[in-house]
């Protein structure tokens, strides 16, 4: 199979990723007007805790794996790789059964500390119900990962990509179709159509895992997984063990105090807007729109990141096996560059356009609109950090990987509540505080690891304050140009379909100007690569010609 260099497997994995959450955009807006408010917060309260215990069932490993064989593959140590990917998968089978078993037989526990005492709305056997049919998914996922894994870690990055645009089909066709069955067809309760929406996550990742196994065994010779004429490293299977142990637990601790983090701060919103007097229904709806429903919208944002990391890792750790400082201090400034570039003219557009976007997904509502105003933000920011993040792993500097992230969601945690309560006091919306408090944390912890690199090996982000300040210029003219066409457009709230011409019309125009002022200025060029781009431009007109 054909290796993707760092650019080519960025856009594979962007253009997949994209699709994979404009899936995951696109249906909450049929979701949500099957099941409704009430609904969609028993979905984000299911989903929000089986995050949580997913990071703890794959438990960094397949990350760890990726990274294994990417530098036994670099060592031609391709007898040990094999090891690898079998005690991986080893490890991983018996820590998501115990994930598993835990998080089925405790969901009435859980789902108490998640609504605590609040009356008028889900009830804590709801919530049971639906953790309990979204935990199944944890028996498929850790194999998906870590065999993902197996193909990142040879730069081989379309089949954990289009693996993903499988998954996500499916879960999104059982998702719609499943709660629309059952709720108007069957006419079964609420619970039961979001029970029946959420197991959708398992059928997904099943569908995924026989994709990725069909790719295992009919690329079995390229991939060496034929073990008949390899000669036996002199790694021992200890020493395979300690490698994913110590590469996976600084994963684990980062991504499950993150996602605790989500958790908590989906449970502090709850409990600050109740102490602050709104009723059941609204507190629910704040609470779900910053910690689901806004980031639904976002994840389209959050997508360029999951795609240059796909592509980020494996080329990081092999610079850094190879010793080249260099290049890993310029695919670390490209990488902050393509997220500025690209995640900075979105947010600010979804912003400017955050109460039609808001009525495409949702149907419109004031409060949504607000909290998708200022929620859009935290992506970028969260962006900037899993870049940070994912270049200390692959350089292997875990304890500033956990000093820099767990400073940030500490200092995160400590400031949610008290920004909610001034806010308010001020006459500023409280939810804006969750937000805040969340920028503040990601910019600390960026700004942490982005000092510790300049100071260790003397990172250099010359390329990327210049890159910062060019794209000011095409940005200020694209929010002047989208504030002038929407004093002059009209809009209609009660018409989605007109909300959605509305945004795709000043979408259009404002992204059009944005990028063709940026070509002018030589950002493109700069920022993409000028050889690639004249490679995707030869490509597009040689398949014009023929047609």
């Amino acid at each position: 199979m054909k290796k993707n260099s760092f650019i080519e497997g960025t856009i594979i994995a962007t253009l997949c990723i994209v699709i994979v959450k404009v899936l995951g955009m696109v249906y909450v807006i049929p979701f949500y007007a099957i099941v409704e408010s009430a609904g969609a917060a028993l979905y984000a309260y299911a989903y929000n805790i089986y995050g949580l215990f997913l990071e703890v069932a794959t438990a960094g490993i397949p990350n760890a794996v990726s990274k294994i064989i990417n530098e036994y593959n670099t060592l031609d140590k391709q007898e040990a790789k094999i090891r690898t990917f079998k005690i991986g998968k080893r490890l991983l089978s018996v820590i998501a059964i115990i994930a598993f078993l835990i998080l089925f037989i405790f969901a009435p526990q859980i789902a108490g500390l998640i609504i605590g005492d609040l009356t008028g709305g889900n009830t804590i056997e709801d919530v049971t119900f639906v953790i309990r049919c979204v935990s199944f998914a944890l028996l498929v996922f850790p194999f998906l990962s870590v065999s993902r894994g197996f193909f990142q870690g040879h730069n081989i990055i379309s089949v954990s990509s289009v693996s993903q645009v499988i998954e996500q089909l499916a879960r999104v066709l059982v998702i719609i179709c499943g709660s629309y069955i059952a709720l108007k067809w069957l006419h079964l309760d609420l619970t039961t159509a979001v029970g029946v929406a959420v197991f959708g996550a398992f059928i997904g990742g099943l569908c995924a895992l026989f994709y990725v196994r069909s790719k295992l065994k009919q690329n079995k010779k390229a991939l060496a997984l034929d073990e008949t004429f390899l000669v036996k490293d002199e790694v021992t299977n200890k020493e395979i063990i300690k490698k994913i142990i110590k590469y996976a637990i600084p994963v684990v601790i980062v991504s499950i105090a993150f996602t605790i983090y989500n958790n908590v701060d989906m449970i502090l919103v709850l409990r600050t807007m109740n102490y602050l007097g709104m009723d059941a229904e609204e507190v629910e709806f704040i609470a779900t729109g910053v910690s689901t429903w806004a980031p639904k919208i976002s994840i389209v944002i959050t997508s360029v990141v999951l795609g240059l990391s796909a592509s980020l890792i494996p080329n990081m750790v092999e610079a850094f096996t190879l010793k080249k400082y260099d290049e890993l201090n310029h695919k670390f400034n490209k990488s902050l560059q393509i997220i500025l570039f690209i995640s900075l003219p979105m947010c600010v557009g979804i912003s400017l356009l955050a109460s039609s976007v808001w009525t495409v997904f949702y149907g419109y509502n004031s409060l949504g609109t607000s909290i998708l105003t200022v929620a859009i933000f935290a992506p970028l920011f969260s962006n900037l950090y899993t870049v940070c993040n994912h270049t200390l792993q692959s350089m292997n500097k875990f304890k500033w990987v956990y000093i820099s992230s767990i400073t940030g969601i500490v200092l995160n945690a400590l400031l949610d509540v008290p920004f909610m309560l001034l806010f308010d006091f001020i006459g500023v919306p409280a939810y804006y505080g969750a937000t805040l408090a969340t920028v503040v944390g990601f910019g600390v912890t960026v700004i942490i690891a982005m000092i510790y690199l300049k100071r260790e090996f003397q990172f250099k982000y010359t390329d990327t304050k210049n890159a910062l300040v060019k794209i000011l210029l095409p940005l200020i003219v694209m929010v002047v140009v989208v504030l002038l066409m929407k004093l002059f457009i009209p809009i209609d709230y009660d018409s989605r379909f007109a909300c959605v011409m509305y945004i795709a019309v000043i979408a259009l125009v404002g992204s059009f100007t944005y990028f063709i002022i940026s070509h002018k200025m030589g950002l493109m060029d700069d920022i993409l690569g000028k050889n690639y781009l004249q490679r995707l431009k030869s490509r597009f007109f040689k398949h014009k010609k023929e047609v």
